[in-house]
């Protein structure tokens, strides 16, 4: 395929992942709380294991000085920290009680931010598959653990503030579907300028998704059981795991 191509199927196989939020429709709070947290702690293995064993070293190779690298890492963390600090919201992976009445204004505000995220995503994802298409899908695949529990949550959310199921769902997709914007916003910048900096700016989103958001939310589970951590930590390692074997 196309480099373009290749942008296209695997934005809109991200967008389509927000439609597993109907899982929460089989699964009892219980059940499903008990699956999120080695989820999330997977997902922060992989963003960690795609920056560091991916992103940096692909960066290096894109004759970008070190200085740079490390600026525009820092910039890819500080911009995702703003963008959380603005909207006053954090990526919530716990199932809340559930509620009746009208459309919370928090419901809106988190579409808002998720098709603000994936944008931004987009744009980055799409940058590693104009170096290297196998560079974009280890990058890819690292997002993909990342948005699966996250569009759990989302749509948890989404239900407990008013909205029915389809409306959720179909939301939801609509604003992963600004994935596919950003991707194709960075595929025909690169005809006119010099895309490579998104790598290590896309490394330092990874960085403060996975350190920032999905770490604090493993650390701070109040469970005490042996067995379950265990399971956790063996999710997280998998996570970089999976990058690792994906080197070239």
């Amino acid at each position: 395929m196309t480099t373009l191509a290749w942008i296209i199927v695997s934005s809109l196989l991200m967008s389509s992942i927000a439609l597993v939020g109907s899982v929460t429709l089989l699964l009892k709070p219980s059940t499903l709380k008990k699956l999120l947290l080695p989820l999330v702690a997977f997902a922060a293995g992989s963003l960690l294991g795609g920056a560091f064993l991916h992103m940096i070293p692909a960066a290096l190779k894109a004759n970008l000085s070190i200085g740079k690298i490390g600026l525009l890492i820092i910039s890819g963390f500080t911009a995702f920290f703003i963008l959380e600090q603005f909207l006053h919201w954090r990526h919530t992976h716990q199932i809340p009680s559930q509620q009746d009445g009208h459309k919370e204004p928090l419901t809106y505000l988190i579409l808002f931010g998720d098709g603000l995220h994936n944008f931004l995503g987009g744009m980055a994802i799409a940058g590693t598959f104009l170096i290297d298409i196998r560079l974009g899908i280890a990058s890819w695949l690292a997002a993909a653990a990342h948005e699966v529990p996250q569009e759990l949550g989302d749509f948890a959310v989404l239900a407990d503030g008013g909205w029915s199921n389809r409306s959720a769902l179909f939301f939801n997709f609509l604003s992963g579907l600004t994935f596919l914007l950003g991707g194709l916003i960075a595929y025909f910048l690169s005809f006119k300028i010099d895309v490579s900096w998104l790598i290590p700016f896309a490394a330092g989103n990874f960085i403060y998704i996975g350190a920032s958001d999905l770490i604090p939310k493993v650390n701070n589970d109040t469970t005490h059981n042996v067995k379950d951590r265990a399971v956790t930590l063996a999710a997280f390692v998998s996570g970089i795991v999976l990058l690792y074997l994906a080197i070239p």
